[in-house]
Protein backbone atom coordinates (compact mmCIF):
# COMPACT_ATOMS: atom_id res chain seq x y z
CA UNK A 1 0.00 0.00 0.00
CA UNK A 2 1.26 3.47 -0.89
CA UNK A 3 0.44 6.37 1.37
CA UNK A 4 1.74 9.71 2.61
CA UNK A 5 1.92 9.98 6.37
CA UNK A 6 2.25 13.41 7.97
CA UNK A 7 3.25 14.41 11.46
CA UNK A 8 4.28 17.44 13.48
CA UNK A 9 1.22 19.66 13.61
CA UNK A 10 -0.12 21.21 16.78
CA UNK A 11 -0.78 24.36 18.74
CA UNK A 12 1.91 27.02 18.95
CA UNK A 13 2.04 30.63 20.12
CA UNK A 14 2.65 33.48 17.68
CA UNK A 15 6.35 33.78 16.95
CA UNK A 16 6.92 30.12 17.69
CA UNK A 17 8.16 27.28 15.48
CA UNK A 18 6.98 23.92 14.25
CA UNK A 19 8.41 21.31 11.92
CA UNK A 20 6.15 19.14 9.79
CA UNK A 21 7.31 15.90 8.22
CA UNK A 22 5.77 13.67 5.58
CA UNK A 23 6.93 10.27 4.35
CA UNK A 24 5.75 8.34 1.30
CA UNK A 25 5.62 4.65 2.17
CA UNK A 26 5.60 1.74 -0.24
CA UNK A 27 7.91 0.41 -2.94
CA UNK A 28 8.94 3.84 -4.22
CA UNK A 29 11.17 4.14 -7.28
CA UNK A 30 11.30 7.92 -7.52
CA UNK A 31 9.36 11.09 -6.72
CA UNK A 32 9.42 14.20 -8.87
CA UNK A 33 8.43 17.12 -6.65
CA UNK A 34 7.09 17.20 -3.09
CA UNK A 35 5.24 20.03 -1.50
CA UNK A 36 3.12 21.40 1.28
CA UNK A 37 -0.27 23.01 0.82
CA UNK A 38 -2.63 24.48 3.37
CA UNK A 39 -6.31 25.20 3.67
CA UNK A 40 -7.80 27.58 6.19
CA UNK A 41 -11.54 27.54 7.02
CA UNK A 42 -13.54 29.13 4.24
CA UNK A 43 -10.54 29.45 1.95
CA UNK A 44 -9.18 27.51 -0.98
CA UNK A 45 -6.22 25.20 -0.65
CA UNK A 46 -3.01 27.05 -1.49
CA UNK A 47 0.57 26.08 -2.19
CA UNK A 48 2.92 26.87 0.69
CA UNK A 49 6.21 25.43 -0.53
CA UNK A 50 7.47 22.97 -3.12
CA UNK A 51 10.78 21.21 -3.69
CA UNK A 52 11.89 19.30 -6.77
CA UNK A 53 13.97 16.13 -6.90
CA UNK A 54 17.02 18.32 -7.57
CA UNK A 55 16.16 20.48 -4.54
CA UNK A 56 14.93 23.55 -6.38
CA UNK A 57 12.47 25.30 -4.08
CA UNK A 58 9.48 27.60 -4.43
CA UNK A 59 7.65 29.43 -1.65
CA UNK A 60 4.44 31.36 -1.39
CA UNK A 61 5.16 35.06 -0.84
CA UNK A 62 3.39 34.94 2.52
CA UNK A 63 5.92 32.44 3.97
CA UNK A 64 9.18 33.50 2.30
CA UNK A 65 11.91 34.01 4.85
CA UNK A 66 9.95 32.20 7.57
CA UNK A 67 9.41 28.66 6.22
CA UNK A 68 12.02 26.23 4.90
CA UNK A 69 11.24 23.13 2.89
CA UNK A 70 13.70 20.25 2.58
CA UNK A 71 13.65 16.61 1.55
CA UNK A 72 15.49 13.38 2.16
CA UNK A 73 15.31 11.40 -1.07
CA UNK A 74 16.67 8.25 0.55
CA UNK A 75 13.75 8.29 3.00
CA UNK A 76 11.15 9.64 0.55
CA UNK A 77 10.46 12.31 3.15
CA UNK A 78 9.79 16.03 2.97
CA UNK A 79 10.00 18.50 5.85
CA UNK A 80 8.61 21.96 6.46
CA UNK A 81 10.32 24.05 9.10
CA UNK A 82 8.03 26.92 10.11
CA UNK A 83 9.48 29.83 12.09
CA UNK A 84 7.99 33.14 13.23
CA UNK A 85 4.53 31.68 12.98
CA UNK A 86 1.57 34.03 12.71
CA UNK A 87 -2.12 33.50 13.48
CA UNK A 88 -2.82 33.67 9.74
CA UNK A 89 -0.69 30.53 9.27
CA UNK A 90 -3.44 28.59 11.04
CA UNK A 91 -4.73 25.93 8.66
CA UNK A 92 -4.75 22.25 7.84
CA UNK A 93 -1.47 21.46 6.11
CA UNK A 94 -1.38 18.79 3.42
CA UNK A 95 1.63 17.03 1.97
CA UNK A 96 1.80 16.21 -1.74
CA UNK A 97 4.02 13.94 -3.81
CA UNK A 98 4.00 14.61 -7.57
CA UNK A 99 4.64 12.00 -10.24
CA UNK A 100 5.69 9.30 -7.78
CA UNK A 101 6.81 6.11 -9.50
CA UNK A 102 5.73 3.12 -7.44
CA UNK A 103 6.54 -0.54 -8.08
CA UNK A 104 3.49 -2.78 -7.68
CA UNK A 105 4.67 -6.32 -8.35
CA UNK A 106 5.94 -6.34 -11.93
CA UNK A 107 4.15 -3.11 -12.77
CA UNK A 108 5.24 0.49 -12.26
CA UNK A 109 2.55 3.05 -11.53
CA UNK A 110 2.95 6.82 -11.75
CA UNK A 111 0.67 9.09 -9.75
CA UNK A 112 0.20 11.95 -7.35
CA UNK A 113 -0.42 11.33 -3.67
CA UNK A 114 -1.85 13.45 -0.84
CA UNK A 115 -1.48 13.17 2.89
CA UNK A 116 -4.43 13.16 5.28
CA UNK A 117 -3.68 16.64 6.58
CA UNK A 118 -2.33 17.91 9.90
CA UNK A 119 -3.73 20.84 11.85
CA UNK A 120 -1.49 23.79 12.67
CA UNK A 121 -2.98 26.36 15.04
CA UNK A 122 -1.16 29.58 15.90
CA UNK A 123 -2.77 31.25 18.87
CA UNK A 124 -1.95 32.80 22.19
Amino acid sequence: QVQLVESGGGLVQPGGSLTLSCALSGNIVSIDAMGWYRQAPGKQRELVARITASSNTHYADSVKGRFTISRDNAKNTVYLRMDSLKPEDTAVYYCNAEQAVVRLGNVRKVGDYWGQGTQVTVSS
